[in-house]
């Protein structure tokens, strides 16, 4: 007799790349619904509750954080996979933090997909090959009382934005394209970038991706 297949529920805002997750899946899941937006997708998730939910973290209307604290509140037995193009630690802290059981990258091949599902619904968790560390040393540096060791005083002075800002920055993103990363408008971005060359006392971008490189933040 075989195992049955896990239930999966898909949340992305591309239709496309939810048509092309379901495809690579194929019939080694079940795939028992879809949604795009978050509000949506609370609400489905809750009705269906499938084994694994697979989401993204970067969505128009919040993404995959508010989809997994919202729906664990009330059913703590639906598992979480993260399924991201982003591989900024940041994202991978919260993501983990609020409950999901995994993390792994859109350039992830549709056998290692599967296999991701499968070990997620079976209890295990999983990431990426290069994402484990982020988890791990997040952890590591963490106290008894949740709260974390600081460990680079300069860092611990900006915000978690401005954080995510900076390291996209430093590896070379335009204010666009890290706009369009974080969801943000590029106008925020440019704030966000000059709040972090205040705080650093520093006056280009070259100076903040040297400054990023030798903290190894990106």
């Amino acid at each position: 007799m075989t195992d049955p297949v896990p239930s999966v529920f898909l949340v992305d805002d591309h239709d496309l790349f939810r048509a092309g997750v379901r495809s690579e899946l194929g019939a080694a899941v079940d795939v028992v619904g879809e949604a795009d937006e978050v509000r949506a997708a609370i609400e489905m998730i809750g009705e269906r509750l499938p084994d694994v939910v697979l989401v993204d973290v970067h969505m128009p209307d919040g993404g995959g954080q508010a989809v997994i604290e919202s729906v664990r509140r009330h059913h703590p037995e639906v598992l979480f996979l993260a399924l991201s193009v982003s591989d900024a630690p940041e994202d991978v802290i919260a993501v983990i933090r609020a409950g999901a059981r995994g993390y792994v990258t859109k350039t992830i091949s549709g056998p290692d997909l599967i296999e991701a599902v499968l070990r997620v619904a079976a209890g295990d968790a999983v990431f990426s090959p290069r994402l484990a560390g982020f988890v791990l040393d997040a952890f590591a540096n963490e106290l008894p009382d949740g709260t974390r060791a600081s460990a680079d005083p300069e860092l611990d002075q900006l915000s978690p934005r401005e954080q995510e800002a900076l390291r996209l920055i430093a590896r070379g993103y335009t204010y666009k394209e890290t706009a369009r990363e974080l969801s943000i408008s590029t106008k925020t971005v440019e704030s966000h970038v000059s709040s972090v060359l205040r705080k650093l006392q520093l006056s280009t971008r070259h100076q903040l991706a040297r400054w990023a490189t030798e903290r190894r933040l990106i």
